[in-house]
């Protein structure tokens, strides 16, 4: 019985001798070079198609020094924010023609994230999207030289890019504001995120603002468990509504009052923050502030091209567009219109204007019982 031999790759000479063209016209169609006249390029992309050519990043890496790839560098992505940036930044990526790479890190650890960020540089990747949502990461990009150009995310105001946090909890609490509330609670994240620091900041600035009383602040850690075990202290705060930090905590604060008798909205009000899917299917259906995490992807992505010499992806349609969302509620804008620039590096683009949040309107707020 004969053995087939393995039919060897198809190369550059091959392209150039189906299209009639040279091996280094070949290359620069590869390589986007723009001296390449329109019949040409068709004529070599035709022959790649026919021949069933592929050329792999090594190769493109060799002529132009880029792989067309993204390194993410992404920490507790569990968590909805991170988890839908990843995905939002996979998507808007691959649209601009790139792939991408990530590595996970405990934030808080310098060695964890020190060997993710030396992993995904020995990918040769084209640059760098961090998810740094602790002070310690933004600490631990500062004291490397990383080489690529950098971009961080959910990183609140020290982020290169942001959803802007204070807007969206100033939103929360004029909300319950104007419903007539003024005992208002604040259902914390950890401490030590940057973005939940923010969040409780913007509640504290809306009641100074308005000239509310200062509301009391409990501890959570974003989950529902956390928010169901804060129901007796909300209880016993004698809030009649609450701003809570993420929704996964407003839904398990919703079960935990009503196992405690406590009729939510009639008794207490509440309003969250993400706009989760489940939010709109709650009972009641939740009050919230969405984050676009779509835009924050692009203009992450878009920046990460254009510092590592590419060509820019294309603009959107503006920051403030809000993707359909089933049970949606009415929409409303908070906070200034966002923009785009950075130089890459940690911070670097302290002077891109955050994405704009925007209230989702559901039926978790009512006025405060007489």
């Amino acid at each position: 019985m004969s053995e087939s031999k393995p039919q060897r790759a198809v190369g550059v000479r091959d392209v150039a001798a189906r299209a009639g063209v040279s091996r280094q016209t070949v290359s620069r169609v590869l390589n986007d070079h723009p001296d390449v006249a329109p019949d040409t390029h068709a004529r070599v992309v035709a022959a790649m198609a026919e021949l069933g050519y592929r050329m792999n990043n090594a190769a493109r890496a060799l002529g132009t020094h880029r792989t067309r790839t993204i390194g993410v560098l992404a920490s507790d992505a569990l968590q909805y924010g991170p988890s839908r940036s990843m995905a939002a930044i996979e998507a808007s990526a691959r649209g601009a023609g790139y792939w991408i790479t990530a590595a996970f890190a405990d934030s808080g650890d310098e060695a964890s994230v020190t060997a993710a960020i030396e992993h995904l540089r020995a990918q040769s990747v084209d640059g760098l999207i961090v998810f740094a949502p602790h002070a310690r990461t933004l600490e631990v990009l500062d004291a490397l030289r990383i080489g690529i150009p950098v971009i961080t995310l959910h990183a609140a105001e020290r982020s290169d890019f942001s959803v802007d946090q204070r807007a969206g909890a100033r939103v929360a609490v004029a909300t319950l504001a104007d419903a007539g509330h003024e005992r208002i609670a604040h259902l914390a994240g950890p401490a030590d995120w940057l973005e939940a620091e923010a969040r409780a900041a913007g509640f504290a600035e809306e009641l100074a603002a308005r000239g509310l009383p200062s509301g009391a602040v409990f501890g959570g850690d974003w989950s529902p468990r956390s928010g169901h075990e804060a129901a007796r202290d909300v209880i016993a705060s004698g809030a009649t509504a609450v701003f809570a930090a993420n929704d996964q905590m407003a839904l398990g604060l919703i079960g935990g009052l009503r196992a405690a008798g406590i009729a939510v909205p009639q008794q207490i009000s509440i309003v969250g923050f993400d706009d989760v899917p489940e939010a709109a299917y709650a009972w009641p259906p939740l009050t919230t502030v969405r984050q676009d995490f779509e835009e924050l992807a692009r203009r992450a992505v878009a920046q990460v091209i254009a510092e590592s010499g590419s060509a820019v992806v294309a603009p959107s349609a503006g920051a403030d567009a809000v993707s359909p969302s089933a049970g949606a509620g009415a929409v409303v804008a908070a906070g200034p219109e966002g923009g785009a620039g950075s130089e890459g590096g940690a911070g670097s683009a302290a002077g891109a204007a955050p994405i704009p949040p925007v209230l989702i309107l559901r039926d978790s707020v009512v006025p405060p019982p007489l």
